[in-house]
Parts: C-alpha cells; structure tokens; sequence
C-alpha cells in the first residue's frame, strides 16, 4: 500500500511540474489592441526590453482597481530596481469601456494602459475572471501567472519580477 501512495505521489507532483513547466513555455499571443488614444498595438510587437506585467482588470472590479491602485503606488520604484514595464488590459465592453478613459486619468495612473473590449486578448491567455496577472520575460514567455487580489499579492509579484533578475 505504501507503494502505491508513494507512486500516487510522484505521479501527481510530475502532472504539477509539467504544468508548471508548460506556464514557462507559453509565450505572448499575437492580438491587437487600442491603447486610449485608439491607436492600434500588437501584442506580440509591443517592443519592450525587459519584464512586463500584464493586468487584466476592469472597472466594475473593486479587487483589480486595489491591484492596480496598490501598485501604481510602487511602480516608479519597481520601474527603476528592475526595468519592468506595466500594460494594464482593460475588458470593459462596448458599453463601460468610455469609464477605462476618466477613471485612469483620475488616478493619474504612469503605466500602459490597453482595451480589450471584444475579449479577445482576454481569451488568448486563458482569462476566466479578473483580476489576473502576467509576468512575462523579455524573450515574451509568460513565467508567472495570478488570479485574483488580497493586499500583499504585490509584494509576491515583485519577488517573482525580481527572481528574473531584470536591469
């Protein structure tokens, strides 16, 4: 009986390495977006040198606008230590995408901000809720993946964006 526990055991903890190691593999799909001036991005092109976050949010969601809110407040530090770059996803539809506009000026947020408002960006990378974050390598592999928000999920993200050794 011992044995079959044991081999149970390994065989659950490779399943878990493996998906794991298929987290590592997956890279940053190809959609196009609208950054709030309407200009059209790519996201696969989007040019960036370092580390990006990527923060599906919306704003009807209280927990991404604390994520988002919680982490502009560090940012320009998180900037300077690692060179990580920040792109927030909005999936507000047709309907509540004109309140992305005012409600990121009003917070003055400093980082990208995108609209996603046919999902499609949103489907591409396996987002069933908000919030969820991405951390994404400079060779555009997603390396960490988190859904939803308690205070303190920041202070993990930036110990992930750190164990990449970004600057």
């Amino acid at each position: 009986m011992k044995t079959i526990a044991f081999f149970s055991f390994i065989f659950v903890a490779s399943i878990l390495n493996s998906q794991e190691a298929d987290l590592n593999l997956k890279k940053l799909p190809s959609v196009d977006l609208r950054d709030l001036k309407g200009k059209k991005m790519n996201t696969s092109t989007m040019g960036f040198t370092g580390p990006v976050v990527i923060s599906f949010w919306a704003t009807w969601c209280s927990p991404c606008k604390k994520e988002l809110n919680t982490i502009h407040e560090v940012y320009s530090d998180w900037k300077e230590e690692t060179g990580i770059t920040l792109v927030a996803v909005s999936i507000d539809d047709e309907k509540t995408k004109n309140a992305v506009s005012t409600y990121v000026n009003g917070k003055a947020w400093e980082f990208e901000v995108l609209l996603d408002p046919n999902g499609d960006f949103k489907r591409a990378m396996g987002v069933n809720n908000v919030p969820h974050t991405f951390l994404i390598d400079k060779d555009g592999n997603i390396v960490y993946s988190h859904n939803n928000y308690a205070p303190g999920d920041e202070e993990k993200l930036f110990e992930e964006i750190k164990k990449l050794g970004a600057k």
